[in-house]
């Protein structure tokens, strides 16, 4: 089908003839993700095989971590403006490329200047790219079926987290941590070949709402107008914060409590985890699309009761001395985190008109990087200052005081203001 653009000109859909292209587009975009995240994970596994190599200090491997996050908050809002105005396909594949090649080059560090400038600003600066793209880009192609596209591309941040946990740590042992960052990265870069052949931009009814360009200051602040894309931005502000926390330093946890070798403890870290809230993405996806339809504000319940219940379990991680039990703990906090990570997007895109979203994930991401950039130095920062095999696990126990506070912000944009700001949303 043809839109008719200002000008008069009908522009052709790029999917045209290819009525099942809605779900190749999530194919594609899965495996971006996967590499996404699978690239991002990998520090965490050779974390202790880098700190030998290089001689560096836990706080100085934080740091690493805290950079990196950094630097993907900072982006953001350049991100989310581009993606609300420029092509959406182009801004992927090229975002896909430049953090591979970056990826690829954080094999050659040989300190830790080397590491932040590869490994935290430019894959960061790379990746902040992909999500305010690809998001609003699912939602173009996806209205009826938008909960489960987005939950099965949200799938593949676990799968490739599971997949870097066991990959990478086996690669590390057998070949070194550095051809670990090799072989992800390699992936990327073909990968990225691929969507540059097949990827389609958004059709061009959705273009036509997104509404072209938008003024930066108008784009950026979109989400300071809505009371409840605040609210959810602070609970995703929890959701962050645990888990940078979690990818850097669960690896090492285990690894130092347990005696687990490194492709052990980075498969069982990511493994129990991200499985369970694979799960739950999955199930809390299909649950929503089913429950929303008629009550919207079910995917901000179902939000802050999975923070509320995931809380003390978090704390229970932390505090485990069995492996089983830090193993049961782990999965089970994985299944909560899937189950809010279910809505993430979808409930923010209830309060928020289709022109703005790209720039409201932007935001929203970018908020909750900045703060959630800070939980690696300071579990880096408090395995220094305790004693032997304690500072981690308070650290990983204190976490649990951010999901109560998400939760608790969730619960009230669910309660006092995402009615109002759901019809704003429609009116705009």
């Amino acid at each position: 089908m043809a839109a008719t653009n200002g000008r008069g000109y009908r522009s052709p859909d790029p999917a045209a003839g290819r009525p099942r292209y809605k779900w190749e587009l999530i194919a594609l975009l899965f495996f971006a993700f996967f590499f996404h995240q699978g690239d991002r994970a990998i520090y965490g596994v050779v974390l202790s095989a880098i700190k030998t190599d290089l001689g560096l200090s836990d706080s100085q491997l934080g740091l690493v971590g805290t950079v990196l996050f950094a630097m993907l908050a900072l982006m953001m809002p350049v991100a989310g403006y581009l993606g609300d105005v420029w092509n959406r396909k182009k801004i992927i594949v090229g975002s896909l490329l430049f953090w591979s090649v970056a990826t690829m080059c954080t094999g050659l560090a040989g300190g830790v200047l080397a590491l932040i400038v590869f490994r935290s600003v430019a894959t960061a600066g790379g990746e902040s790219f992909y999500a305010p793209a690809a998001y609003p880009l699912i939602a173009a192609h996806h209205t009826r079926t938008r909960s489960i596209a987005l939950s099965i591309h949200q799938a593949s941040l676990y799968i490739g987290v599971m997949v870097s946990g066991f990959l990478g740590g086996f690669i590390a042992d057998q070949w070194g941590w550095r051809s670990a960052f090799y072989v992800f990265g390699g992936g990327g870069i073909v990968l990225g070949l691929i969507l540059a052949w097949r990827l389609l931009d958004a059709p061009p009814a959705a273009r036509t709402d997104a509404g072209g360009y938008v003024p930066p200051l108008q784009a950026l602040g979109v989400l300071f107008h809505s009371p409840t894309a605040l609210l959810l931005t602070a609970g995703f502000t929890a959701i962050v914060f645990v888990n940078n926390a979690y990818v850097v330093w669960a690896p090492v946890f285990l690894q130092e409590r347990f005696d687990l070798t490194l492709a052990q403890a980075g498969g069982y870290a990511m493994s129990y985890h991200h499985a369970a809230a694979l799960a739950g993405i999955l199930f809390g996806g299909w649950l929503s699309d089913r429950r929303a339809g008629a009550r919207p504000v079910f995917r901000l319940q179902l939000m802050a009761s999975a923070m509320l219940l995931g809380a003390p379990v978090i704390f229970l991680r932390g505090r485990a001395d069995g492996f089983v039990l830090a193993c049961v703990a782990m999965a089970v906090f994985g299944l909560f985190r899937g189950l809010y990570e279910a809505n993430t997007h979808a409930a923010l895109f209830e309060v928020i008109a289709p022109r703005f979203r790209a720039s409201a994930v932007g935001s929203m991401t970018m908020l909750a990087f900045l703060v959630g950039s800070l939980s690696p130095l300071l579990l880096g920062r408090l395995r220094e200052t305790q004693a032997a095999g304690e500072g981690l696990g308070l650290g990983f126990s204190a976490l649990a005081g951010a999901y109560v506070l998400g939760g608790l912000a969730v619960l009230c944009a669910a309660r006092f203001t995402f009615h109002r700001d759901r019809c704003r949303a429609e009116d705009k």
